[in-house]
């Protein structure tokens, strides 16, 4: 039976894809562990140089399975876990991004090193509508790579953005063809791979010194406001909207 989140080394690039494809890849509590198991095995083996993320042609992630996430009583502790390893991965992170890109989906690529995206992708960041706030240190490094201003809009409204326009304001590495996404961004990651080692550590270590106290104290602070709003009036009724497929209604709040 095949599994929910594939991992295969491919040379010295492991490949970490998302395979839930019904579900648009929405990630469950397994696979959040899977996903951090992963990077442990990365970070574990020398002979690993790059992680390739990617989910298919058809869709990166919808972001959380809203259904597991409330059987599993709210447990943030495999998404947390899953977070902390992405902040502190050590090897070069690649994404390949096909179809959507939503709430986590999209956060997690601010912590890769590149991202290649489709040129009619969609990404966004819905965490308000669901009475929540962002995470994965995303209000710390959205506004660093696009500005407080874009960063703004994009957390407070939750608005779409296409790949073309996610590359051309600086969000995402390069917006190619649909098609070509997945065959660019392999190939990205084994030219990368082919670097010297020791030097391409070194180098994304110092590109990710300054932002470092910031993505960790965000992370922190973020993850405390998730959790105290998870169980506020505001979440039950956007959750229950969500549910009832009808706009969240806060004007009696």
């Amino acid at each position: 039976m095949p599994s929910d989140v594939e991992v295969a080394r491919d040379g010295r690039v492991l490949r970490v894809t998302l395979n839930r494809p019904t579900k648009k890849n929405a990630l469950t509590r397994a696979m959040y562990v899977t996903l951090a198991a992963a990077l442990a095995e990365a970070e574990a083996d020398a002979a690993i140089r790059v992680v390739l993320f990617s989910g298919g042609s058809a869709a990166f992630t919808a972001g959380n399975d809203l259904n597991d996430f409330l059987a599993a009583g709210r447990d943030l502790t495999a998404a947390t876990e899953f977070i902390a390893a992405l902040s502190q991965a050590t090897k070069p992170m690649i994404a390949a991004v096909s179809g959507v890109a939503v709430g986590i989906g999209a956060t997690m690529l601010l912590h890769c090193d590149l991202v290649y995206v489709g040129r009619t992708a969609s990404l966004s960041f819905p965490f308000l509508n669901l009475a929540l706030v962002p995470e994965c240190a995303s209000t710390a490094l959205l506004p660093a790579a696009i500005g407080l201003p874009r960063a703004t809009k994009l957390l407070y409204f939750g608005e779409k953005l296409s790949g073309e326009e996610a590359a051309r304001i600086g969000m995402v590495t390069e917006a190619v063809d649909d098609e070509m996404v997945q065959e660019h961004a392999a190939a990205q990651a084994h030219l990368l791979a082919q670097r010297a080692p020791q030097a391409l550590l070194l180098t994304r270590a110092l590109l990710r010194r300054p932002f470092a106290g910031a993505v960790a104290e965000a992370i922190q602070r973020e993850l405390e406001g998730f959790a105290r709003l998870l169980d506020s009036v505001e979440a039950r009724e956007a959750l229950t909207a969500v549910k009832e497929k009808r706009p969240p209604d806060f004007s009696n709040l």
